[in-house]
């Protein structure tokens, strides 16, 4: 077959319109685990069983975790009332005036398991007044009355758990004998909030 490059000039190329359609693509949700530990590790030198992977964490990675701080993460994820009492890992850095990086790195990872912290929490066994509610403005009559009134707390008579439940009354936080720790947290959650509105107003 003789092939003309002459008659290559004369060609022209037909044009073809694509008609196309978008469409989500959703691929299908598989579960899976990890790869299987298989236990196959090189064995020490000396011959003794370390046991990675069965009491020693192993981790397929160069910058291993520190225990001590991966102790205090475990222990702020955990609920438990004997996590805190449990026998704790120290940290210990060797040679401290010449390892600045391992000081550095270990504030860094303070910082950071600081900033990832649950937001403390109280379990309240008696209801107590909305925060919302309790931050409405009082009445004019009432904001008058305490101007002039000028009332010293600290000038008061009476004991703690008295002063307490003074406080809290004059904020309409319900208080008793045995609900004096939950309206103290009502009450300092309150001052939180208000003090958070300040911060915002006057930033």
């Amino acid at each position: 077959m003789d092939f003309n490059l002459v008659n290559l000039s004369r060609y022209t190329p037909q044009k073809i319109e694509l008609n196309y359609k978008l469409i989500p693509f959703i691929p299908d949700y598989i579960p899976a685990v990890g790869d299987i530990d298989a236990f196959i590790k090189i064995p020490r030198p000396d011959g003794v069983e370390d046991k990675i992977g069965l009491t020693v964490l192993d981790e397929p990675c160069t910058n291993q975790s520190d225990p001590a701080v991966l102790h205090l993460q475990l222990r702020n994820h955990s609920r438990s009332a004997g996590a805190a009492t449990r026998q704790a890992v120290v940290k210990r850095i060797e040679d401290a005036e010449r390892n600045s990086k391992s000081i550095d790195k270990w504030i860094d990872d303070m910082n950071q398991l600081h900033r990832s912290k649950h937001l403390p929490g109280v379990q309240l066994n008696h209801a107590m007044p909305d925060i919302d509610g309790l931050m409405q403005q009082w009445p004019p009559q009432v904001e008058e009355k305490l101007n002039e009134l000028q009332l010293d707390l600290s000038e008061l008579d009476c004991d703690l758990p008295q002063l307490v439940d003074v406080v809290c009354n004059l904020l309409d936080i319900p208080t008793q004998e045995n609900t004096r720790l939950e309206a103290l947290h009502t009450l300092f959650t309150l001052y939180l909030e208000i003090r958070n509105v300040e911060n915002r107003n006057f930033s």
